[in-house]
């Protein structure tokens, strides 16, 4: 029996009733805050790409985590930005680089705060590209080396979880195996496990110095028209001990992580990546929407399409209008 006996419109008339019987919710618990951290004291460098978003020292990078923290935020992923940049990305493995500094320095600071630190070396080679280069080649193997280390250092600074974003094949493998080797068997790796090549990580880009020197990354990242692929690339890294899967993008992919959730029982994040957060805020700023109401839009629908976990830039955000009672 339809119309006039089932009218869907009762349970919309109140906002109490919408709340309770809402079937997607997103909690502060949910989100995972991506900061960049540079040398220096007393840093909050702007990044006009990403309104809102800073290149923080150390110091200026904990006073920043402490106030997530208290929103109920429980985790931090962290990119660094070093003094120097090589061919190989030395600066990314030194025991005192700017994210190992940090990962003391917030694990002393917030000891029950999740630290996670992105491994890869596009943010510290002087090429801008995710692996070691020869003759224009990006280099599979050779770069596993560098990762390895990285995950390393990262893990003796006292890092919560690592999360290898560089898309070469078998990196997980080898971080779990070099993890295993030196004592750190109970460390989690989230993987970037479907990461493709989108123009939507050009604000990032500029935010870390990193943008490729040369040529593009669609020899390393997914393609974009691609998704039976992705599901293989998470099954790989789940069969290498990746212990949580991200999909990257996140709304321009919900059909990815749709699929990828039905298909794994593992924790499952989503990373609402820099340009998706810029379009939201260049529209804002534009007037063109409410910056509020399509932030909780956007962030509700990866989280209906299946995250667990959603990196995203509007974290703190999004937890100060969460932690607002009747919104």
């Amino acid at each position: 029996m339809g119309f006039p006996v089932h009218r869907l419109r009762r349970l919309r008339q109140h906002a109490s009733l919408r709340r309770m019987v809402r079937e997607t919710q997103v909690c502060p618990a949910d989100l995972i805050y991506p900061l960049f951290v540079t040398f220096g004291e007393n840093k909050q460098e702007p990044i006009d790409s990403m309104p809102g978003q800073f290149r923080w020292s150390v110091d200026r990078l904990v006073k920043e985590a402490t106030e997530a923290w208290a929103l109920g935020i429980p985790a931090v992923i962290l990119f660094g930005i070093p003094k120097q940049k090589d061919e190989r990305g030395s600066a990314a493995l030194e025991k005192d680089g700017v994210v190992q500094r940090a990962v003391r320095a917030l694990k002393v600071q917030l000891p029950d705060l999740m630290v996670i630190t992105d491994v890869c070396i596009d943010e510290y080679t002087s090429h801008g590209h995710c692996g070691i280069v020869r003759d224009g080649r990006i280099l599979n193997d050779e770069t596993l080396d560098c990762l390895q280390a990285m995950a390393l250092s990262h893990a003796e600074a006292g890092v919560d979880m690592v999360a290898p974003s560089d898309m070469m094949d078998g990196r997980v493998k080898a971080i779990r195996e070099a993890l295993d080797q030196h004592g750190y068997s109970e460390m989690p790796i989230m993987s970037y496990s479907a990461k493709y090549a989108s123009a939507l990580y050009a604000p990032f880009r500029d935010a870390a110095f990193s943008s490729p020197s040369f040529g593009d990354r669609r020899s390393y990242q997914m393609d974009a028209a691609n998704a039976r692929e992705a599901l293989r690339e998470v099954e790989l890294d789940l069969e290498e001990g990746a212990d949580i899967v991200m999909v990257k993008p996140a709304l321009l992919y919900l059909d990815i992580l749709r699929q990828v959730r039905d298909m794994v029982r593992v924790p499952v994040a989503a990373y609402q990546v820099s340009g998706e957060y810029s379009m939201i805020k260049a529209a804002a700023q534009q007037g063109w929407i409410d910056e509020a109401s399509v932030m909780m839009e956007s962030l509700i629908s990866i989280k209906r399409a299946g995250a667990d976990l959603i990196l995203t830039y509007f974290a703190k955000d999004a937890a100060q209008r969460l932690n607002s009672p009747g919104l």
